[in-house]
């Protein structure tokens, strides 16, 4: 019974007609605040369900109907005519887009019903699905213990003007790691500026990062402002560090212990005033051990070290994911979001992600494209023939046995560190690197 609630809910009813003299004092009797509005009228998010009165000439106003709704962020019953009932196109508007519908002349005990269900779901949503994590701002989303030990280390770091090496395997965010860092540093007002260092030529990559002097070389018609110096004051993020050349790994070094930098094609030393962040999902260890990375380069970048967790192992926060895509990519495509059906559901949560967050993105993308019924099914998502495939990239295999070797060594000397490194052939400090490589404790 709605008399039992404690508190008012709230519902709006939008563009009234006459039927609604008889059930606006009945909604109040029954603890309801009751507020009406028009098409035109801004919608805020604060109603537990609106209602809106549909008449024929709405149906040249469906698009704006649809904002509504989105804007409104809660659940929407239709009311109309029984002959406009009959209309194919609204009705397929209407499956799309509303809760429920009811015919005029207003059933109040059906109406009464469906409020309290409406409004019950709007809530629920509202809980599942707005967490902290998803306020305005908000980059980092998730609730799981890898994701909340992650945001302490930022908070921690973020004051500083150290430089931070991000790691991580692709697709776990590292980008948005840097950008929150660089968010709440000191020099937040500055410009925050990336570049992929695997994506520019060898032949490029030093006038990208340092700029040029006009007539430098062939093609430069103009002076040319460098990466640095466009970040001056600011945060520089290189990203994917282990793809630098080793050429220009030696003047990334210089320019690291001097600050100080000349553009290609001049003589003057500039000093740059910028933080630098680095992120790879390579072992730079390993390279360095190949000769493909330089060692002093390294320990200049490892200043502090921020590790990413790839999604296989916090799958807690995939539900999370999949509310914040649907919402970004259902407006981009004009339609309310469509909700992912407990089958679709346990198929995302069963998938290992060698994609991580991006791969899960696409599939978010595609099937809010593509289903086409009233929630997403499992089929809908694409990942009936991925998820069958018996193999996986060997980085998976190898990074399987080496965590594998990690849990069986702390299995026989669990009070003991040295011995477990000695019985894997390491030193106790890369077992303790290793340990925080696959988040063992």
């Amino acid at each position: 019974m709605l008399g039992s609630l404690d508190r008012p809910r709230r519902v709006l009813i939008v563009e009234p007609v006459s039927d609604c003299e008889r059930l606006i004092p009945e909604l109040q009797a029954n603890k309801w605040l009751v507020d009406h509005a028009n098409l035109s009228s801004k919608i805020d998010p604060i109603y537990d369900v609106c209602v809106i009165c549909l008449q024929a000439h709405h149906l040249d106003y469906l698009e704006r109907i649809k904002q509504q709704i989105r804007d409104s962020q809660t659940e929407w019953i239709a009311v109309m005519s029984d002959s406009l009932r009959r209309n194919t196109g609204l009705a397929n508007f209407i499956y799309e887009w509303f809760f429920d519908f009811h015919t005029l002349p207003f059933d109040l005990s059906r109406l009464h019903c469906t409020l309290g269900r409406a409004s019950g779901m709007a809530r629920l949503y509202r809980r599942i699905t707005s967490p902290p994590t998803l306020t305005a701002g908000e980059l980092l989303i998730g609730q799981s213990q890898s994701t909340q030990e992650l945001r302490r280390l930022i908070d921690k770091i973020s004051p500083t003007d150290a430089s931070v090496l991000i790691t991580g395997e692709s697709g776990t965010g590292k980008e948005l790691v840097a950008r929150r860092l660089h968010n709440q540093s000191r020099r937040a007002a500055g410009p925050f500026v990336a570049i992929n260092c695997g994506a520019i030529s060898e032949q490029l990559i030093h006038s990208e990062l340092f700029g040029h002097e006009k007539g430098a070389f062939t093609g430069a018609s103009q002076r040319k402002i460098g990466r640095i110096e466009s970040a001056e004051g600011g945060t520089l993020f290189l990203d994917e560090i282990g793809d630098l050349p080793l050429e220009m790994q030696a003047n990334l070094l210089r320019f690291l212990q001097e600050m100080t930098y000349e553009r290609v094609g001049s003589s003057k030393s500039m000093t740059a005033n910028v933080r630098v962040l680095a992120a790879t999902h390579i072992d730079l260890e390993a390279a360095i051990c190949a000769g493909r990375f330089r060692e002093d380069l390294y320990y200049r970048l490892n200043v502090l070290q921020i590790q990413t967790t790839p999604l296989r192992l916090r799958k807690e926060d995939i539900a999370l994911f999949v509310e914040h895509f649907s919402r970004q990519y259902a407006s981009e495509i004009g339609r309310r979001p469509r909700k992912f059906s407990d089958s679709a559901m346990n198929t995302l949560m069963s998938h290992d992600w060698p994609g991580n967050v991006r791969e899960l993105a696409n599939r978010v993308r595609r099937a809010q494209v593509l289903a086409e019924g009233r929630q997403i099914e499992a089929h809908d998502i694409g990942l009936a023939v991925t998820a069958s495939m018996p193999c996986r990239p060997l980085d998976d295999y190898l990074l399987n046995a080496e965590r594998q070797a990690l849990e069986d060594a702390l299995m026989h000397y669990s009070t003991n560190m040295s011995n477990a490194a000695r019985s894997l052939g390491v030193s106790r400090p890369t077992f303790y690197r290793l340990l925080h490589k696959h988040q063992l404790r």
